[in-house]
């Protein structure tokens, strides 16, 4: 089993020096997660969505996490690969030019920015999110296999050849974002690793788990992306640990607020995140816009899901280590390759970051080596 760590780079009250503050941050959990025995972190590219993700460009982070660090893989998870946000050789140089300064560290994932805020702000035809994943995904797969690559599909490229070369050829590893059982079901059918975000806890990670095992034995190979299967299968686990078990718990739930409020704000339309919450019950904050989500959905005449209420859930690896490492248990049982710690939300503090790090990498990891 593999522990990485996920950014967003989210934070609350955002100002130029706060924002700065919190890259160089993130930066420092990086390099410490390491020292700690972290296998891997991952960054995922987002635009113009404030309090929620301010790493639009996680190629220049990781590249810089790479060079302060020497073992530790650097996940661009994910990069946004319908057209208009990024073309698909542009992404290939960057990915391989990273891959070439870490030498051979990236693992290389593809999202579709989905939100409107994104979409609009691109140009990019949310019909079309699909389709171009899919074909930028063929297209890095088979651009460093010539000397000199061509493509005619929905992109048109003359014979060209594309430059520098990755360390890992024929490609870096090929990963896809998915937040429901259908895009989990399409990864296996591509041949790539699913990023899971499994917010409604281990039932939800099991049930997209077992998806993706199922699809990946029926799955006939007409459809992989690459001759190089990736079947790996991450999981997101949001976790604050510390010794005092009640401070974590506290902390958590608070972070998860912040974090659930402004992916609804950017992903559903509500109000922004609220952030002076340091004094504030924000657990039953969390329980009272769970029932404001159920009752909109009432009123609208919309099935309430699971999956709708799965950020509101707050059983998490949020408390003692060995806590956390009951967690880690469980998801050892399910079958998960990776678990991938959500630590840094927007309300948490950066000692409580390290502090959380520092306790997994003395206290948890060892126990599943």
């Amino acid at each position: 089993m593999l522990f990485s760590m996920g950014f967003e780079a989210q934070l609350a009250h955002p100002t130029p020096e706060r924002e700065r503050q919190l890259i160089l941050d993130c930066v420092d959990q990086a390099v410490f997660a390491e020292e700690m025995g972290f296998d891997r972190i991952w960054a995922p590219e987002h635009h113009s969505l404030k309090w929620y993700a301010h790493m639009s460009a996680p190629e220049v982070f990781l590249t810089y996490v790479a060079a302060r660090t020497s073992r530790i893989r650097v996940g661009h998870g994910v990069v946004l690969m319908p057209f208009k946000y990024n073309h698909p050789v542009r992404v290939a140089e960057r990915a391989a030019m990273l891959d070439l300064l870490s030498g051979g560290r990236l693992d290389l994932g593809a999202g579709r920015g989905a939100t409107r805020q994104e979409m609009t702000l691109c140009d990019v035809d949310p019909e079309r999110t699909y389709l171009e994943v899919e074909e930028s995904l063929r297209m890095i797969a088979q651009m460093w296999r010539t000397d000199a690559f061509s493509w005619d599909g929905e992109l048109s490229i003359a014979p060209h050849p594309i430059l520098p070369r990755p360390v890992q050829l024929p490609h870096p590893p090929l990963f896809m974002a998915c937040s429901k059982v259908d895009t989990v079901r399409l990864a296996a059918e591509y041949g790539v690793g699913a990023l899971v975000l499994g917010f409604d806890g281990i039932d939800e990670i099991r049930e997209y788990h077992d998806a993706y095992r199922e699809a990946c034995a029926s799955r006939t190979g007409e459809r992989f992306v690459s001759d190089r299967v990736n079947d790996h299968f991450s999981a997101l686990l949001p976790t604050i640990v510390l010794d005092d078990a009640e401070e974590a718990f506290r902390i958590g739930a608070r972070g998860q607020r912040f974090f659930a409020e402004s992916l609804a704000h950017w992903y559903g339309g509500g109000p922004p995140p609220a952030q002076d919450t340091e004094d504030v019950d924000n657990v039953a904050e969390i329980a009272a816009a769970r029932d404001r989500v159920v009752a909109k959905l009432h009123e609208a005449n919309v099935p309430v899901t699971p999956k709708a209420l799965s950020t509101f859930n707050i059983d998490h690896a949020y408390g003692s280590a060995d806590h956390a490492a009951g967690f880690v248990e469980r998801l050892r049982d399910v079958g998960v390759d990776e678990v991938m710690l959500m630590i840094q939300m927007g309300t948490v503090p950066q000692d409580v970051c390290m502090e959380t790090i520092r306790q997994w990498g003395t206290k948890i990891i060892p126990r599943f080596r």
